[in-house]
């Protein structure tokens, strides 16, 4: 029998990796990326010091990397050079793997929703350095590691998983951290395949337009024909979510808007993102929600559209009177 026709592999996340020491993170995180399945790839490892000993096992893997070192130069000054690096390299998010320094604000705020970082305890516990002694000091059960988002506040970001690890009696800072290092290559690898494909997953875009679509007023949400649908209190539906609707093979927003040649006008500028939603006529568009690269922005902008069609005129003039403050 022939081969059955292979579909093309979804590209996979471009990752950055900033380190400043032997780079076990790293390792970790490169090692499972050559899986098949994983969904991310790492490439470019960068450092503030040319003698990281994970530069070498970068470049041995045939890694890109890239090394600034610090000293002589101001906090932006380095802190813009090494985004310049990690843009020239294509990367669209950035793993912190025991990069020892502190960040600028403008820095994370450039990268923010796509920088990570792994820390060796269970945040909030413990920010900072020399956890494994102050869990051991505080009389801890379980020490353990938690990957987050890098916000500007040190190790204050949200926390995407954690690991707990048992503290033995007898252990020492080190050798807890000897056991919670093995959690540490776990969990970061999981973390952030999971992280790079939220974008695509159904329950992650739903609850995306859940937020902003309640947000307006007197909406709620339903349920028709397995689609999460969002209407008026009592009134008609301006928008629903399609996973996989009809067979399509796509998450979706449907919304409304004036008819058949805005439909036809906002296909032709970009069919891959739009398109005519099957049994919903031409009042309705269907906006792709799964390219990776969706603007939320705009979004929550074309849910404030289709709501405004269907509200009570009453409930409009309200909410223009409330726009206006």
């Amino acid at each position: 029998m022939p081969d059955p026709i292979r579909q093309p592999a979804a590209p996979k996340a471009r990752v950055a990796v900033l380190i400043s020491g032997s780079g076990t993170n790293m390792a970790a995180l490169l090692y499972a990326s050559r899986a098949e399945d994983c969904p991310y790839e790492i490439v470019l490892v960068a450092s503030n010091k040319p003698e990281a000993g994970g530069l070498a096992l970068a470049a041995a893997e045939g890694v890109p990397t890239f090394a600034l070192p610090h000293k002589g130069m101001s906090r932006a000054e380095h802190d813009a050079a090494m985004d310049t690096a990690l843009r020239e390299a294509g990367a669209a998010y950035v793993a912190l793997a025991g990069y020892m320094r502190i960040l600028t604000d403008d820095f994370v705020r450039s990268w923010e929703g796509r920088m990570l970082n792994i820390h060796p305890s269970l945040l909030p516990a413990y920010k900072g350095l020399h956890t494994h002694q102050r869990a051991i000091d505080a009389g801890d059960s379980h020490g353990g590691v938690s990957v987050h988002l890098v916000t500007p506040e040190l190790d204050d970001g949200p926390v995407l998983g954690q690991t707990r690890v048992a503290i033995l009696p007898g252990d020492t800072a080190e050798t807890l951290a000897g056991r919670v290092l093995f959690a540490e290559h776990q969990l970061y690898a999981r973390c952030l395949a999971a992280w790079v494909t939220r974008e695509k997953s159904p329950e992650w875009l739903t609850e995306q337009v859940r937020e902003k679509a309640l947000a307006l007023p007197e909406a709620d949400e339903t349920n028709s024909h397995g689609m999460a649908c969002f209407g008026i209190v009592k009134g008609k539906k301006f928008a629903y979510v399609a996973n996989n609707h009809h067979a399509g093979g796509h998450v979706a927003l449907l919304v409304k808007i004036s008819g058949a040649d805005e439909q036809a006008s906002l296909i032709e500028q970009d069919d891959e993102r739009y398109f005519r939603p099957a049994y919903f006529g031409d009042n309705w568009i269907g906006i792709r929600l799964d390219l990776g690269d969706t603007d939320w922005d705009s979004i929550a902008d074309w849910l404030a559209r289709s709501w405004r069609s269907v509200a009570p005129r009453k409930l409009v003039h309200l909410m223009d009177v409330a726009d206006q403050f």
